[in-house]
């Protein structure tokens, strides 16, 4: 359903928001997501581009979040780096079709569904579950 880089963009938003307000190295981030080191510069490049994380250089640089835990979704971090694809008309380009035919209409339907329940939860949701492991990576 998720692309491997939306799963990827999720562990490295979910271990910067365990550590909301600190700046996190590349390195550490890749060890604690598993993420492979040359996908997580494309992940993070992403993630910045949307606003989602900033980057700093330097001693004492690395990535953190732009923005509370509780303000991003997890629809924000997907589309950031691999948006839902919604089927606006005819993936076939046939002329008859001038709205979504009944299989389209549907599987669109299921395609809102998933980004309306993605749009609800927050990343601090996630981290704040009753579960003692730490969403989606490694600490």
């Amino acid at each position: 359903m998720l692309s491997k880089t939306a799963e990827y963009a999720l562990r490295t938003v979910a271990c910067l928001a365990s550590e909301a307000g600190r700046a996190e190295s590349a390195d550490l981030l890749c060890e604690q997501t598993k993420v492979p080191r040359r996908y997580l510069h494309k992940v993070l490049q992403d993630l910045v581009k949307a606003e989602l994380v900033s980057s700093r250089s330097g001693p004492g640089g690395g990535y953190m979040l732009t923005r509370d835990p509780d303000a991003i979704t997890i629809l924000d971090v997907v589309n950031a780096v691999a948006p839902l694809e919604r089927i606006r008309h005819c993936p076939l380009g046939l002329p008859s079709h001038t709205s979504l035919c009944p299989l389209h209409k549907e599987l669109d339907k299921a395609y809102a569904a998933n980004e309306e329940a993605f749009a609800r939860v927050t990343m601090g949701q996630v981290l704040r579950s009753e579960s003692k492991i730490i969403p989606l990576c490694d600490v």
